[in-house]
């Protein structure tokens, strides 16, 4: 679980297969004193998941993803290079929902004194108005 770092990067293949990758900053738990640890894992989806994730997420919101980690290797002017990734197979939303068009709690002009149990006080008389 972490927050995209960049919007997701679909690519559609000529077979029509398509994929979006990503990369997930992820806080670690147990820091050193006084410095937060970030860690950034690659992701790949493929097919509706990917779709659904170009859909519904963009850069900084938080996703919970589930998947194997994918290790791969491939030598490029002479080096070897490495990548791990997890190829996602399930995702999940997480955190708040975000709302561009912020609009405050309103503001009620009575505002009832709740009892110690957590109910609202009925004014006695006002019983027969119940629906039950």
């Amino acid at each position: 679980m972490g927050r995209l770092t960049h919007a997701p990067e679909r690519k559609t293949f000529p077979s029509g297969s398509n994929c979006c990758r990503f990369t997930l900053a992820i806080d670690r738990r147990f820091a050193k004193e006084g410095q937060q640890q970030t860690d950034f894992v690659d992701c790949v989806a493929w097919g509706k998941t990917a779709d659904f994730i170009e859909k519904w997420f963009s850069k900084g919101r938080m996703i919970a993803v589930i998947g194997e980690l994918q290790t791969q290797s491939w030598e490029y002017q002479g080096k070897k290079q490495y990548r791990t990734e997890v190829v996602v197979s399930e995702v999940y939303f997480t955190g708040e929902k975000r709302d561009d068009t912020y609009q405050p709690m309103p503001n009620y002009d009575e505002p009832q004194e709740c009892i110690s149990d957590g109910f609202v006080d009925l004014e006695s008389g006002n019983e027969d108005d119940l629906p039950f």
